[in-house]
């Protein structure tokens, strides 16, 4: 069985999410600033039972791979030829509508439709033939890249819990998860060189900042989103690869940008 290397991934990121946090913390800065010289802006909705906005997002993406067990016995003959196989983070774009519900002040119903534009990036090393150079054995090697192109509609459903209001800004977190369906259909999948499902569910969790200013309010938020279903579809995937893999799992990291 394999294990998840969560320090591995966090050091891979970790320069991202930071600039993230200091952005949000500068922008945090700025708000509590004109919050000293400014009126309590009234902006965002946030007294109404239901209240709307739409959002951008950028995201980065990629599969979370688990390697069959036939590939892990050195004795099976399956995969004898590959070295490993990378999945890479990609990113990609999307953008929806907020439609929100208010529960309580700090307690929200969020229901967040979207179209996602995403590129699944997967990196297959394979081993070369042995070359004969100066009486010595060399092993060559060569990554054969493959890119698998996805639109998706998603419908994210969250709780938003939101800390107290200080001035012109708050805290929240939220927590939820989300249905996402293919656009594209199954026998045009079915071309790819590794081949999936095309529904999914994920759970996910985010923190941001509400930033209310004189009109409008804007909430940036990071969310981390982690698929439930085993998308691999083995049967129509390049034979080459089939037996190699037994699972693949959606993983993604996102910024929204939220205006209300």
């Amino acid at each position: 069985m394999q294990t998840i290397n969560i320090r591995y991934q966090l050091y891979l990121h970790w320069r991202k999410i930071g600039f993230f946090v200091l952005g949000l913390i500068l922008i945090q800065m700025d708000a509590y600033a004109q919050a000293r010289f400014n009126e309590i802006s009234k902006a965002g909705q946030d007294e109404k039972l239901i209240s709307y906005g739409f959002f951008l997002a950028a995201h980065t993406n990629y599969y979370q791979l688990k390697y069959s067990e036939a590939f892990l016995d050195p004795n099976s003959g399956v995969g004898t030829d590959i070295e490993s196989i990378v999945p890479v983070y990609n990113p990609g774009f999307s953008l929806g509508f907020l439609a929100i519900l208010r529960m309580h002040d700090q307690l929200n119903l969020m229901f967040t439709p979207k179209i996602g534009f995403y590129e699944f990036k997967t990196d297959i090393n394979f081993y070369g033939n042995p070359a004969s150079s100066n009486s010595e054995i060399a092993f060559t090697r060569r990554t054969e890249t493959v890119l698998s192109e996805v639109t998706m509609v998603e419908f994210p459903l969250l709780f938003k819990y939101k800390a107290q209001r200080f001035n012109n800004s708050r805290m929240f977190f939220t927590a939820g998860g989300s249905a996402m369906f293919r656009t594209k259909a199954q026998d045009e999948a079915d071309i790819d060189f590794i081949v999936t499902t095309g529904k999914d569910f994920t759970v996910d969790l985010g923190i941001g900042f509400d930033m209310y200013f004189r009109y409008f309010k804007f909430s940036p938020e990071i969310r981390f989103s982690h698929g439930l279903n085993n998308l691999y579809r083995p049967e129509t995937t390049d034979a080459r690869v089939r037996d190699v893999i037994s699972e693949l799992r959606r993983k993604s990291i996102t910024l929204y940008l939220h205006f209300q």
